[in-house]
């Protein structure tokens, strides 16, 4: 039985924000339980973030996600999308997107700057900012950090994040990551500026430098250029496009390490279950994807024993539940059979359905990694999530290697 490392005191931290208070109250190695206070409630961390990206949850309302058992705290939209659609003046005119959306809750809003990758057949990155061609009418679109800034300001959220300049992180282009590292850190002190909502607003500055982890490379010159501008919180960014998971926890492992233990840490794009619990045990607070939702329109239902395709003939005639462990409604009330009719038979109900599971499914999963924490019991979690979701196969040597690089072996002997 591994031995839980001395228990230490409530730690309130004070990081000179006054919308933003961060107690860290039990930690495990690197993994920590947190409680995040900010303008609309205290957010518990680990956390998962789900995705509205245009002021909703689709298939979910605003009054699902409050109640139990999903009693999300907070979600995250995109800056971007509401820019194009309805526009952020209307959302400033209305009150912000809380009373637009009815979400009374923290909101997180990403910068646009993720688009520069997702949409980079549309987009032209100079030093004044991105340039987008709008898929909806064709027309241009220029974002610089300063409107980035002004359309957040004017959405509301609880948190927002700076522009950054994104480098898609399987590229090999070292002066690319350069530029975009440096520009990253010139542009946060154009976000700051712009900023005009601080005693209300967390600005959150995002760590650039591709997969370089070497002593005094990009991604430790980012890390300590944002530091020094004493930001309410921090990002990991660039992240999740592909690259090799041995990067990929090397890369959340150095930043969780460097970034202070007084902000929060938010790993931008990750959503997978295993890569949640890794990344925890790594040190980090704040998670989103657009996983669960998407996987979940397509009919793909996510169980602690992973995966199960429902639209595949195999549950046509199961009668039990998604999840027999789960408490949603989802689960309680149909049976894999009926959802599997609804898939194939119905277009709109089926994915609503199976994607409020997910959502309830992520979010329950964070809550135990969280309570595994407190109750120093974290590591035996991990070994009994990752025999389960594996179901008998191998468990992934990357995993092997984060979870031994912060002293939570899978087996024993190792």
């Amino acid at each position: 039985m591994t031995t839980p490392p001395p228990k230490p005191p409530v730690v309130a931290f004070s990081n000179d924000s006054p919308a933003l208070k961060l107690d860290v109250l039990h930690t495990y190695g690197r993994a920590r339980a947190c409680d995040l206070h900010l303008p609309h409630g205290t957010v518990h961390t680990p956390i998962f973030m789900p995705v509205g990206t245009q002021g909703t949850i689709k298939g979910i309302t605003a009054e699902q996600m409050a109640l139990p058992p999903i009693d999300c705290k907070i979600l995250l939209a995109n800056t971007y999308h509401l820019a194009l659609r309805p526009g952020t003046d209307l959302l400033k005119d209305v009150g912000g997107l809380h009373d637009f959306m009815g979400w009374h809750r923290n909101i997180l809003t990403d910068s646009g700057g993720f688009q520069m990758v997702s949409l980079l057949e549309l987009a032209q990155i100079t030093e004044v900012g991105v340039e987008f061609q709008s898929p909806v009418d064709g027309t241009t679109m220029l974002l610089t950090p300063e409107m980035s800034i002004t359309h957040q300001n004017n959405i509301g959220a609880d948190i927002i994040m700076a522009l950054d300049d994104v480098a898609p992180s399987t590229i090999q282009d070292d002066a690319r990551f350069l530029e975009a590292t440096e520009r990253t850190l010139r542009w946060i002190d154009r976000c700051i500026a712009a900023h005009k909502r601080p005693a209300t607003q967390n600005l959150f500055g995002i760590v650039q430098g591709g997969l370089d982890t070497k002593p005094g490379g990009l991604r430790e010159r980012c890390i300590q250029g944002l530091i020094d501008r004493n930001l309410p919180g921090y990002a990991i960014g660039g992240l999740a496009g592909g690259e090799d998971k041995t990067s990929f926890w090397t890369v959340v492992a150095l930043c969780a390490e460097r970034l202070p233990a007084n902000k929060p840490r938010y790993l931008m794009g990750v959503g997978y279950p295993v890569d949640l619990v890794v990344c925890s045990a790594l040190g980090v607070d704040m998670f989103d994807c657009v996983y669960p939702t998407r996987t979940g329109r397509f009919g793909t239902a996510i169980t602690p024993k992973g995966l199960l395709r429902i639209k595949s003939a195999d549950f046509a005639s199961d009668g039990g539940p998604l999840d027999a462990t789960c408490a949603c409604f989802v689960c309680t009330e149909y049976s894999r059979a009926y959802l599997h009719h609804v898939m194939k038979k119905d277009g709109s109900i089926g994915p609503q359905l199976i994607t409020y599971h997910n959502v309830a499914y992520m979010l329950h999963l964070m809550a135990q990694v969280r309570q595994a924490i407190l109750n120093d019991s974290f590591p035996s979690f991990v070994r009994v999530f990752m025999a389960e979701w594996h179901q008998g196969t191998p468990v992934p040597a990357w995993v092997h290697d984060a979870l031994n690089y912060v002293g939570i072996p899978l087996n024993q002997a190792e």
